[in-house]
Formats: structure tokens, sequence, C-alpha cells
């Protein structure tokens, strides 16, 4: 398990905030009441996350922290730029989903928030604490959308009209229209993904691919590109499979199961 992070419980924090606002009446749904959150959501993570005081271990003064705060307080902000939460009645909020595919692969993943127009479409919705990618790798953070549409079509018989990416962290909307045929590919890539993981297990040939990202992996010490070795998987493989993660320091919410 990778240690806590300010970034990734930054993200968490944030998540929590902009889901808690929703329980008020449309109309008190401000910018002000949102900011005065994050204090009460960060004292309710780290009593669930003991953990997580280690982040400002050595902060003696509480600068570090005061900083940390003012920095999700500026995220949560920035999002009333982009959506307007008075005019939204989500019908889910951190939606567990999980369906079992005809190969006997199991997918779930926790999705943000679905929202649902009075004439039945669906529409799902991530938040991100980081910025928008560059073009040229958007591709990524849409698999996770497809992934998540992909669930809710075999679940619920629907496939998501709008899949909607919120990048609080530069302040940009991605959305995109998926059709069946769309998430018949993200199906035909799952297998895929899950056979390599199958045979990289049975095996023990696990090939890194190497961004970076890796400087910031705790686990260098069991990589083969850091001259580490993998440990031997103890357990059979079960078919359970989770939406891969995003870079954007959400570490933990979704992954492999």
């Amino acid at each position: 398990m990778q240690k806590p992070s300010p970034a990734a419980t930054r993200g968490t924090l944030v998540h929590a905030v902009l889901e808690r606002l929703f329980d008020a009446p449309a109309a008190e749904r401000t910018a002000p009441r949102a900011r005065s959150l994050v204090p009460g959501q960060w004292d309710r993570l780290r009593k669930n996350r003991p953990e997580l005081a280690e982040l400002f271990a050595d902060d003696a003064d509480g600068t570090q922290l005061a900083r940390w705060l003012a920095e999700a307080e500026q995220l949560v902000e920035r999002w009333f730029a982009l959506e307007d939460p008075t005019r939204l009645e989500p019908v889910e909020r951190e939606l567990f989903v999980e369906t079992r595919l005809e190969s006997g692969l199991t997918l779930r993943g926790i999705i943000d928030r679905v929202d649902v127009a009075p004439t039945g479409e669906v529409r799902i919705v991530d938040y991100k604490t980081g910025k928008a990618p560059r073009p040229e790798y958007a591709e990524g953070a849409l698999f996770q959308m497809k992934f998540y549409a992909l669930v809710v079509w075999r679940l619920k018989k629907v496939v998501p009209r709008r899949l909607q990416l919120v990048y609080l962290g530069s302040g940009d909307v991605v959305t995109y229209d998926p059709v069946v045929e769309d998430l018949r590919r993200v199906e035909r890539k799952l297998l895929a993904l899950w056979e390599a993981i199958r045979s990289a297990t049975e095996t023990g040939d696990w090939r890194p691919r190497p961004t970076k990202l890796c400087g910031w992996c705790d686990h260098q010490q069991f990589c083969p590109e850091f001259g580490g070795t993998p440990p031997p998987y103890p357990l059979p493989l079960a078919l359970p499979f989770g939406a891969p993660d995003s870079d954007d320091g959400e570490q933990g919410r979704i992954g492999p199961q």
C-alpha cells in the first residue's frame, strides 16, 4: 500500500466536500458554505484514517496544514465556475457499481455523481483535482469514464448519454457522448488486460511500463525497472477488476480489487 500523500489526500477531501454539499437545500449550495465544510470533512477523514496524521507530522506551527487546507478550499470554490449546484439534483453520489460480464469478469468502481434528466438520459460525472491532460493524453481519462459507462450499461441496460470530467485544477470540463460500440471496445480491452494480468501472475513475468510517475512510486524495490523483484502472488486469481486509477492525486479511490 502506498503512503498517503498531500495531493492524494486533498483529492479525497475535495470529493467529500462536494458530496456533502448536496445534503443542503439547493438555495444553500453556495461557495462560502462549501468552503466552510472543508475543516469538518478534514477532521472526519483524519478520524477515519489515523495514518493521515503523518502528512503534517513535521508541521510544528501548522503553516503547512493551513496552506494545504486553503488549496483545498480554492479547488472547491473553482467548481462553482464550472457547474451550478443550485440547479443540480444528483440521483446518486459516490455510487458503488458492480456487474459481472458473460466472460465471468466482475467489474466494479465508484462513480462520483450520476445525474438523470427528466427525459431519463443519464450523465456520469467525475471530479478531478488535477489539471486537464493535453489532448494527446486525454484518452486515458476517458477510458476510466467509458469503464463506468460500460458497468452502468451492463447493469442497468442503459447507455449513459454523457460522460463528464470536471478538472478543478485547471478549470476545464471535458465531455464525451458514448455509443454502444465504444463500450464494446472497452469490454474487449478489459478482457485483454485481464488475460495479460493472469498470464503475468502465472509466469511471474511482470513487464514494467516506465512513466514520469515512477519517481513517486513507493514500490520501486519490487519493480524490475529499478532492479527489484516482484513477490510471488500467493493466492489464486479471482475475477474482479476495478476502474483504472487516475493521476490527479486521488490514489486508492479505485483500482484493481
